[in-house]
């Protein structure tokens, strides 16, 4: 199995550190590690570019907060194949609700945002000297930092950074908590360039679409963290921040695949510097394309989400040039190339003539039999047909979540390897995303037409669209349409659906709140007694 191995820093009494690239997290005297004589940053420019390639490198890994988003859910699993993928249980009690406050991911997740809203609130000590695009990034930085914090635990340890280090952080939770992220994006709508769709790298640091994006992803969730129900006028507001974001001139895309590479396109918000190799490569078999040596044969996801999908599920086929589904069935599905023809190239495009990294892998949920560049049918290391299976059995033919064999589990793919298998170019927020919350603003108490708004979605993604829909409805368009992107645990909870049954969540588990929240890690209880344990651990 591969990975992506991180150091782990635990945060001590007297400091967070910060990390200072995804892959060398030696410190440095640039880090400003907080200190009793800390004086501001000499150049708050630099440690603002630091920052966000430190948030790409947070998102070029399967591992912390993408596992802590995806495979907790019902969307992502990663089985026991043989010794492969054992790791000692760690993917395995993600996703049967099953983990401790040791649980690695768990531990580096709070590491590294902490880090994050540590490095953004040195930027704007007023010692720092920071520029409004300063402010407006370590702003926009930092409540994004925060409410990732909140929203995984609950809980965020704020330091006041002109405090002495021997300070303990004040801990934030529910309202205050949410009133400092909407303080800090505030700040970033207002200092932060505006762009519009289509922008390229301009979208590739905060904008202020990027901070109305946060905000009403924020507000939308502001119940959560608050108690009681969705507030009307902070629904109307999400339908406003989205509106606004339109009139910047983002828009849909027809290319549904298209987006996930390294062009501009309008729907891209925000994108970050970040491999996209983990999101390629960690579902797919180890013979399933030469390029870089095939795949690491381990994510997947369950049956019952892959029947989320509208169409025929056993009719899984695409065009080779484009991802267009050949059977009845909708786009973003996508599917395997039909009978192994290879991939070309699309004529008039960019891509006539064939592709520098050709593959012959498909689009999105691969299901069934897999070929290769000649369209020859792929076989498993044993020689059996590489034939992706909707089961998860042992060599019995029992149901089980260890000892599968290779070719178990349907197996996702967003980022496709013919556009280049090391992309530095992760989408992190999509318009499409903004549409779908301000669709469910409507349904929460905002005015609008709700099934207006995701038809508009659903028609040029190729399907149907829908006479009503309900919240149930729009929670599953939202699994559909954002499927791999890192946003299913926080959309099952905001739904009230992340405590039900799904294949091998253990039974004490279901319906059990204590899952809503991850638990405070152990050291960093002892080191700030103003944080208190999450019930149930």
């Amino acid at each position: 199995m591969k990975r992506s191995n991180f150091k782990i820093y635990f945060l001590t009494l007297a400091s967070v550190i910060g990390l200072t690239s995804c892959t060398n997290l030696e410190i440095d005297e640039t880090d400003s590690i907080i200190s009793e004589g800390f004086q501001g940053l000499a150049d708050p420019s630099s440690t603002v570019d630091n920052l966000y390639n430190n948030l790409g490198g947070a998102f070029s890994t399967q591992e912390n907060l993408y596992a802590l988003s995806e495979v907790t859910s019902d969307a992502a699993l990663v089985p026991t194949r043989g010794t492969d993928w054992g790791d000692n249980g760690r993917w395995r009690v993600l996703h049967q609700h099953a983990w401790n406050n040791e649980q690695l991911f768990i531990v580096n997740t709070w590491n590294q945002w902490n880090a994050f809203q540590l490095n953004a609130s040195q930027i704007l000590d007023e010692r720092s000297s920071p520029s409004a695009q300063n402010i407006g990034d370590a702003s926009f930085v930092r409540a994004y930092s925060v409410w990732v914090i909140l929203d995984l635990y609950g809980q965020v340890p704020f330091r006041d950074v002109s405090l002495p280090s021997s300070a303990l952080p004040e801990v934030l939770t529910g309202q205050a908590a949410v009133d400092q992220i909407l303080s800090d994006v505030d700040v970033a709508i207002a200092n932060l360039p505006a762009t519009t769709g289509g922008s390229g790298e301009a979208n590739g640091k905060g904008s202020k679409a990027a901070a109305r994006y946060l905000k009403a992803k924020i507000l939308l969730n502001k119940h959560i963290y608050v108690g009681g129900e969705p507030q009307p006028g902070d629904m109307a507001e999400v339908v406003s921040l989205v509106d606004a974001i339109t009139a910047d001139g983002y828009a849909l895309e027809a290319d549904y695949f298209g987006i996930f590479r390294d062009t501009p396109d309008t729907e891209s918000i925000l994108h970050l510097r970040a491999d996209v190799g983990t999101r390629i490569w960690n579902g797919l078999h180890y013979n399933s394309t030469t390029i870089e040596g095939g795949g690491w044969n381990g994510f997947s996801t369950l049956a019952e989400y892959y029947d989320l999908f509208e169409g025929d599920p056993a009719a899984n086929n695409i065009t080779v040039n484009d991802g267009t589904p050949l059977s009845n069935q909708e786009l973003r599905r996508g599917g395997v190339p039909l009978d192994g023809t290879p991939f070309t190239g699309v004529a008039g495009t960019t891509d006539e003539g064939g592709f520098e990294n050709g593959s012959n892998v498909g689009f999105g949920f691969l299901i069934g039999q897999q070929y290769g560049l000649t369209g020859n049918a792929l076989q498993d290391r044993a020689g059996a047909p590489l034939t992706f299976k909707k089961e998860f059995q042992d060599g019995a033919g029992a149901t089980s979540f260890i000892n599968n064999d290779e070719t178990t589990g349907i197996r996702v793919i967003k980022y496709h390897p013919k556009y280049g298998g090391r992309l530095q170019h992760m989408v992190i927020f999509r318009y499409s995303d903004a549409l779908l919350m301000k669709a469910e603003a409507i349904l929460r108490g905002a005015s609008g037409d709700a099934a207006a708004v995701v038809n508009e979605i659903r028609v040029i993604r190729g399907v149907s669209p829908l006479g009503t829909v309900d919240l149930p409805t729009l929670l599953d368009e939202r699994g559909r349409e954002l499927f791999a992107e890192g946003w299913r645990r926080n959309d099952l909870i905001r739904f009230g659906e992340y405590g039900r049954d799904w294949l091998f969540k253990e039974s004490s588990s279901i319906n059990n709140p204590t899952w809503n929240l991850f638990p405070i890690p152990g050291p960093q209880l002892l080191a700030n007694p103003n944080l208190v344990q999450n019930p149930g651990y």
